[in-house]
Parts: C-alpha cells; structure tokens; sequence
C-alpha cells in the first residue's frame, strides 16, 4: 500500500489518527532529529525470524528501549533469532527497510508474521506513533485500535512486557 492508500484504508475502516509529514529517515538516530509532537509514542519495529526461516516475527516498542533477542526468544519460547533480510521484509510486508510498520501486516495475507506490541504503548495515552508503509511520515492514533485493526485483518497479535 502506498502512504495515500494506507491513510485511505485507515478511513475507511474509522480509524482517526493524526498525520505528520516529515523528510525520510532510515533509523532512530534520523528520527530523534525529527522533533516529532509526541515523542513518548514513537515505535521501533524489528522485523525478526528464526534460524529456520519458520516462524516471521515484527516486534513494535517504545523508541528508546532496545529489545535483547536472547530474552525475547527465552520469554516466549521461540527458536534462535535473528533479523529478517530486506527481501524478507519485502516479500512478508511488502516494505523496504526503513519503512517498517505494523501497518505492513495488512498485506501478509498468509498471517505468517506474528505481531508483538509492547504493552506499554496501552497505557495512558494510549497513542502510537508509527510510519504508514513510508518513512516520510508519521501516523499517530490509538494503539488499542491498531490491535483491534490487526486483529480483523486476522493477524496474530501479541502483548509483550518488553524491559528495554
């Protein structure tokens, strides 16, 4: 989906959110020279799999925390980790590097990426700020509501207590 698309789809299915456009950033040392009007919600997202190519998981936290595969994978019980290629990250979500979002699960059609949010993001206020399949912008609405979206959209979706 392109970013008009993903703000088209978003309104059609009665999400309200709030747009801020920006110049790309690849990362979130490109992000923290933003000056974004929330930066409490920004998200980080990892696209990550294991040492099979079996099992495609997209990690969403709070933008300073840092996320320890070795803990991920004892906390839930996965396979050895590690990250997902570009061209992985192409074929799942049909993104490319830099741009990744949750939002991207909407094209996994197959639902083979499993979606863990760090719970955090559910607590007051309750907002998420995320790219909308491109990193010239940042969309922010409720993260409750982008569970509630996934979820129709039949992804698997996981609350995690992530320490960062």
């Amino acid at each position: 989906m392109t970013k008009q698309e993903t703000y088209d789809y978003l309104r059609a299915h009665g999400v309200d959110f709030e747009i801020t456009e920006h110049k790309a950033v690849f990362n979130m040392e490109e992000c923290a020279d933003l000056h974004l009007p929330y930066p409490e919600s920004e998200a980080k997202n990892l696209l990550i799999r294991d040492d099979k190519h079996a099992h495609y998981y997209l990690i969403t936290v709070k933008a300073d925390k840092r996320v320890n595969l070795k803990d991920f994978r004892r906390q839930h019980g996965t396979p050895p980790l590690t990250f997902a290629s570009p061209e992985e990250l192409l074929e799942l979500l049909k993104l490319t590097p830099g741009s990744v979002t949750p939002l991207g699960l909407l094209a996994d059609k197959d639902h083979r990426v499993t979606f863990f949010l760090d719970r955090d993001f559910l607590l007051p206020p309750d907002r998420i700020g995320i790219h909308p399949t491109d990193n010239t912008a940042t969309i922010w609405f409720s993260a409750q509501g982008l569970v509630k979206l996934l979820q129709e959209n039949g992804t698997t979706v996981e609350l995690a207590e992530i320490s960062g």
